[in-house]
């Protein structure tokens, strides 16, 4: 049976450690105990998978987009609605792009997935936060020498003019930007796995909208199993991400521990 290991965002700014700017409490660990099971599974793992959330500076999901009233920049955290911008608010940095937030909000919001946050900056491409956790990458790095295959990474985020939780396609699809929709290879990676074992970062925001989506594009929960102590949810969102593993053990995913889930 073919198992693909699909790890979501293992990145440095998403672990509880000095220094990350998005830490999620538990991550670390987290990553530690998949190092050890990527090495006990050894070969018979036949694929792995990592995603790299991947921004600049200037991304809609980070403070100097936007401007409060007052004109200084919302804090980190700072919800915003598509009312919050119609009531001035809150508005962008730059007005040429305010048309297109507006119409960006209206479809977040009638998708009713999430709403629009503003982040801490985090991953941003070439800093050292973007990087894949030590311990993963080595544990990466020693499976690929011994089964003589690359593990593959997708980025994903890369659109400043969108969200992009999910690695096979943005929360608001830019049609101008072919990479912010459906990741065809990802979704036929997985659909082409008996078996796939997904950890990463944060459970209630990527780790939830790429199984989601992978749901939605393969119509199989059933071949995937979610690693449930290899994954953390953001800090305030913790019944959100316990509803979505309800919800897809419902589906028919398997949910277990990586003690109980050897490759």
């Amino acid at each position: 049976m073919s198992t693909h290991l699909l790890i979501i965002d293992p990145q440095v700014d998403f672990m509880d450690l000095d220094g990350s700017t998005l830490p999620v409490r538990g991550a670390n660990a987290d990553m530690e105990r998949l190092a050890a099971f990527i090495d006990a599974g050894d070969t018979r793992i036949d694929r792995i998978t990592v995603t790299l959330d991947t921004h600049e500076l200037h991304d809609i999901g980070h403070p100097v987009f936007w401007r409060l009233a007052d004109g200084s920049r919302p804090a980190p955290f700072t919800p915003v609605s598509l009312d919050d911008v119609e009531q001035g608010r809150i508005d962008v940095a730059q007005a040429e792009h305010r048309e297109y937030v507006r119409g960006y909000l209206r479809a977040l919001e009638a998708g009713k997935r999430f709403g629009h946050m503003i982040w801490p900056v985090h991953c941003q491409i070439g800093s050292p936060g973007h990087a894949i956790h030590p311990a993963v990458l080595r544990a990466i790095n020693a499976w690929e020498t011994r089964t003589g295959t690359p593990a593959r990474r997708v980025l994903k985020g890369q659109n400043r003019f969108t969200e992009h939780y999910s690695a096979v396609r943005a929360e608001v699809i830019d049609p101008r930007d072919p990479a912010t929709g459906t990741n065809a290879d990802l979704v036929a990676s997985v659909a082409g796995s008996a078996r796939t074992l997904v950890a990463g970062e944060a459970l209630s925001h990527c780790v939830r909208a790429t199984v989601e989506d992978l749901v939605t594009e393969t119509k199989n929960a059933s071949s995937l199993t979610l690693l449930t102590d290899a994954m953390s949810p953001v800090g305030g969102f913790e019944s959100q991400g316990q509803a979505f593993l309800r919800e897809l053990a419902a589906q028919g995913a398997t949910l277990c521990t990586l003690a109980q889930c050897a490759p």
